[in-house]
């Protein structure tokens, strides 16, 4: 085999909790459900009979747009090549701000590293994946060439990049179970149903709210403000706002697996 170089990378995952247009036609159905009975089962027909106009709340990544081969036309993550004197952490930030405009995180960690020696044509690409969160209420202005798409439809994709997607977003699934990461997807304050569709959506199944609640309140995850949101159009009671304990991540339940049912 001839000689090759080899370049290590950092690529990112960049997530966050978005709206789309539905894509669920009528009839379908998902099984859905967590730990504790947060879970329940939801059909399309429910979703459809929820408020027009806002579009279903689903986990997007954050691609740009390969302009030259090789890949021309495939989406890809943002990175690049790892600099001289530059650890991960700072290659990964930098890369983002550089490739994509994207300069505050609320959580950034390095998830996987790529190494398959055919992954890339050319010289040989060593990569340091990374998962980023970004929260639901943030508008990062995007170039030309960079656009969100939900997890759940990728466009064709750069190499291994679809995998290392995969790869992250079972990451942040598997972390929302045991730890509060999910602070990081969440505005500052935040009624239960928004909560609730940020776990909906992150995990990729239904949730109940109340459950939702009552576990996380258990482990001291949320905390409630005192304050109350606007009343809708329809009125009603104005929905009570919490916030997250904590702005960093930690541990709260090292034995919990949050799942849909078998």
């Amino acid at each position: 085999m001839a000689h090759r170089s080899t370049v290590h990378e950092t690529l990112t995952a960049v997530f966050q909790v978005r709206r789309f247009p539905d894509r669920i036609s009528a009839g379908q159905s998902d099984s859905i459900g967590a730990e504790g009975g947060i879970g329940g089962t939801r059909t399309a027909a429910a979703r459809k009979s929820a408020p027009t106009g806002r579009g279903t709340a689903e986990l997007a990544v954050l691609l740009w747009e390969r302009a030259l081969d090789p890949a021309i036309g495939t989406w890809s993550l943002p990175g690049g090549k790892l600099r001289d004197g530059e650890d991960l952490d700072a290659s990964a930030a930098r890369q983002l701000a550089e490739k994509v405009d994207v300069r505050e995180l609320t959580h950034l960690e390095q998830v996987w590293v790529f190494s398959d020696p055919n992954r890339v044509p050319g010289d040989r690409r060593i990569a340091s994946a990374y998962l980023g969160l970004v929260p639901l209420t943030a508008e990062p202005a995007l170039p030309p060439d960079t656009r969100w798409h939900p997890v759940s439809a990728l466009p064709a994709m750069s190499f291994d990049h679809g995998g290392i997607v995969e790869h992250a977003r079972n990451r942040l699934a598997a972390k929302l179970s045991y730890t509060n990461i999910a602070f990081a997807l969440a505005p500052e304050r935040f009624t239960m149903s928004t909560l609730r569709e940020i776990y909906c959506a992150a995990l990729g199944y239904d949730v109940d709210t109340t459950n939702l609640q009552r576990v996380l309140t258990r482990r001291g995850v949320i905390t409630p403000t005192g304050a109350t949101a606007s009343p809708g159009r329809a009125g009603g009671r104005p929905a009570a706002l919490y916030r997250f304990t904590d702005s960093e991540i930690r541990v709260t339940d090292e034995f919990a697996a949050l799942r849909p049912p078998s």
